[in-house]
């Protein structure tokens, strides 16, 4: 089952990949070519390796505020999809998927926490803020990066069947659009992928 709608769950598994413009420089280093990595290695994304970094809020510290939301999102019954924004050191939104609960076909996760960034900065553009998503964002939330003209995004574990950053297309790389986000993949995978393959295997043993 897809959190997006009708997909099995094995294809949620860890994304140990990474695509962006430019090298992650300080952000992560790009992996020897036989370098072994959970889920599929795309030719063509540069993979993601954690590596330190001066500044106190690091991508594993952002993505475990995402975490963190996907768990309540899993306690009201929805899909445990969590986002969380940083800008500089600090945490400055966070949310997670609501779309039962609202009855919103708009209320992932990243939608609500773009907002929620803009409403906190009271300024619709989030040039310089890092976006983490425990879910490769969706087409809907990719033109969302775009529109927000966010700085970075990070995400958890890739979506074969509607990931809009990585996989199916790559949406906040277009050229041909007006603004470019920096893009790595399979930031805490593991922990992501396994979140989502836990609360669809809980659902379907109390059905």
């Amino acid at each position: 089952m897809n959190p997006r709608g009708g997909i099995p769950l094995h294809a949620f598994q860890a994304c140990a990949l990474g695509q962006t413009r430019r090298p992650l420089q300080d952000r992560g280093r790009r992996l020897p070519p036989d370098a072994t990595a959970a889920g599929p290695v795309y030719p063509h994304i540069p993979l993601y390796e954690t590596s330190s970094r001066e500044f106190a809020l690091t991508d594993e510290d952002l993505m475990r505020v995402a975490l963190d939301e996907a768990a309540k999102a899993g306690e009201l019954g929805e899909v445990p999809i969590g986002c969380a924004i940083s800008a500089g050191d600090a945490v400055i939104a966070r949310a997670h998927n609501r779309r039962e609960t609202d009855q919103d076909p708009t209320a992932h996760a990243e939608i609500l926490a773009l907002r929620a960034a803009a409403e906190k900065l009271g300024n619709w553009r989030l040039e310089g803020v890092t976006v983490a998503s425990t879910l490769e964002p969706c087409p809907m939330c990719a033109g969302a990066l775009v529109a927000s003209r966010a700085g970075r995004l990070i995400f958890g574990a890739y979506d074969p069947k509607a990931g809009a950053t990585a996989t199916l297309y790559n949406l906040v790389q277009d050229p041909r659009l007006n603004h470019e986000v920096e893009v790595a993949g399979g930031v805490l995978g593991d922990e992501c992928s396994d979140l989502l393959s836990n609360f669809f295997a809980t659902l379907r043993r109390s059905r």
